[in-house]
């Protein structure tokens, strides 16, 4: 059933390790660094409760009320529900939070998918990922990703160097597996549970490995500590006083990530998903984010939005709209996020069934627009910056907008006319600011590049995933070449354990077709 805000705060008060700036941290829900966030979650699960909102923020099955985030999605409408609702709490909230539950969750569902590769291993392993699934529809949890490791040296087999440096599996018990290593989580700190799972995608020669083992924590477990990055809500622009007014999205949008320490950490088996099978690694890292790639790519869309509006409102407040050089460079920013907006459509619109009966979002389309997405966000930022102009670097901070013997000149110079007056030109400034130029836009630029892999298998995933056979087939005939020259075409490219899964989505293509 679905949570209430309180219910949320009221789970993650537990005896938990959690340190921010070295110090630890008695309560995450009332530190200031961390209660921006965990309000806006708790906001969320309210809204599932509003009468404004729960008809777009819940589904109704078997009885039940569920978050609408959460569902498996069977059809076309299932998308376009959880398209809506993200797009309202953006609205609520009044800015952008990319790991809130909806975003993460989507990455068990391809394990649902790929039951086969788990039943290889152990029909339990199987059986738990689909009694997760339905626990998450049921129990509501805030869920979360842990994906990345702290590298070491990657030119080394994680057992050739201290080997915590890679999760991994060192004892078995009759109670569950005990693990060991660091994973980086964003939002970890104040969430519920997180799927964890390797980093690695090139097993080599390797079957079986302490070290390829996925699995659902629990993050009230004992032995986990949480050592936190700074967050930037309270402490912006390096000052520990920073007015919230100069960083208006610093303030409320941080989220925060961890380094989570496995110290022994006893995972019960019934939270297994798979284990010691570099197969289930391979699969795993191959089609993790078949789902989740939509609500990220959503997030982009928005972020788009609050580009556009802050580098629009700049140009309109100082006359400058009307230039055609100025169009062009707002066009540019409408086209890419057009772009995005029809990757997003058409990738829904054009769905194709997964072998567990779901509907997945087009995967060429959905990994082109991811692509199409964050290959332009640093161009656009810059572009975005350049409208904005170079006053979001020069301005004064509020302070001197209040202080008597400065307000009166910032009152004459920075208002323009009875539209435009200081005041309101200030919060623009400073929101632009934040959004491009602070510690906080710089950090939300990079993690939008990173969150779901590196640009090189961001790319990778379009080249899986894009269908070389039509263009082929296209050429064959118009060359007027022999049929033999295809099956030069149709050659698997990568790992096996991943070219079964492709194998079987052609084949429910043709099923379907």
């Amino acid at each position: 059933m679905i949570r209430t805000g309180d219910e949320y705060r009221d789970s993650i008060r537990g005896n938990r390790d959690v340190f921010m700036n070295g110090e630890r941290v008695a309560d995450v829900t009332t530190h200031p660094m961390f209660k921006p966030l965990v309000d806006i979650r708790a906001r969320i699960y309210d809204m599932q409760h509003d009468p404004e909102t729960r008809d777009i923020m819940t589904v109704e099955a078997d009885g039940e009320v569920n978050a609408v985030g959460n569902a498996l999605p069977f059809t076309e409408a299932d998308w376009w529900a959880k398209r809506r609702a993200v797009d309202r709490v953006m609205e609520e909230i009044g800015g952008i939070v990319t790991r809130v539950g909806d975003e993460t969750v989507g990455e068990m569902w391809s394990l649902y998918d790929g039951q086969d590769v788990l039943n290889e291993v152990d029909p339990q392993f199987s059986k738990n990922i689909e009694t997760h699934i339905h626990k998450v529809i049921a129990a509501d949890p805030f869920h979360v990703s842990a994906n990345t490791d702290p590298k070491g040296d990657r030119s080394l087999a994680p057992q050739d160097q201290d080997p915590d440096m890679l999760l991994h599996v060192v004892k078995e018990t009759d109670a569950g597996i005990v693990v060991r290593g660091a994973k980086y989580e964003t939002a970890a700190a104040y969430a519920n549970q997180a799927f964890t799972k390797p980093t690695i995608a090139n097993w080599g020669n390797e079957q079986l490995s302490d070290y390829a083992v996925g699995f659902i924590c629990d993050l009230n477990s004992p032995n986990l500590k949480f050592i936190c990055r700074g967050g930037f809500a309270g402490a912006s622009g390096g000052c520990p006083r920073a007015d919230a007014r100069d960083y208006p999205l610093a303030n409320r949008f941080d989220e925060v990530d961890a380094l989570v320490i496995f110290d022994d950490v006893l995972i019960p088996w019934e939270n297994v998903l798979f284990y010691r099978h570099t197969k289930a690694a391979t699969f795993i890292r191959a089609t993790l984010h078949r789902y989740s790639a939509f609500a990220f790519t959503q997030r982009t869309l928005k972020l788009a939005d609050a580009m556009i509006g802050a580098a629009l409102f700049n140009v309109r407040q100082t006359g400058l709209e009307k230039q055609p050089a100025v169009q062009e460079k707002l066009s540019a920013l409408a086209i890419w996020r057009e772009n995005i907006n029809a990757h997003l459509t058409a990738a829904v619109t054009l769905g194709e069934r997964s072998p567990a009966g779901l509907l997945m979002p087009n995967q060429s389309l959905l990994y082109a627009g991811r692509c199409t997405a964050l290959n332009q966000l640093n161009a656009m930022t810059h572009l975005a910056r350049e409208l904005c102009g170079g006053q979001i670097c020069v301005t004064p901070n509020a302070a001197t907008f209040d202080a008597p013997d400065t307000a009166p000149w910032m009152e004459k110079y920075y208002s323009i006319n009875d539209t435009w007056q200081a005041e309101d030109r200030r919060k623009l400034l400073a929101y632009a600011r934040d959004l491009l130029n602070s510690d906080y836009g710089t950090h939300r630029l990079t993690f939008q590049l990173f969150a779901q892999s590196p640009p090189f298998a961001q790319s990778a995933a379009v080249y899986r995933n894009f269908d070389w056979d039509g263009p082929l087939d296209f050429v064959r005939k118009s060359a007027e070449l022999s049929d033999r020259v295809m099956e030069t075409g149709r050659r698997d490219p990568g790992d096996g354990a991943v070219n079964q899964w492709y194998r079987q989505r052609q084949q429910y293509k043709q099923a379907a077709e």
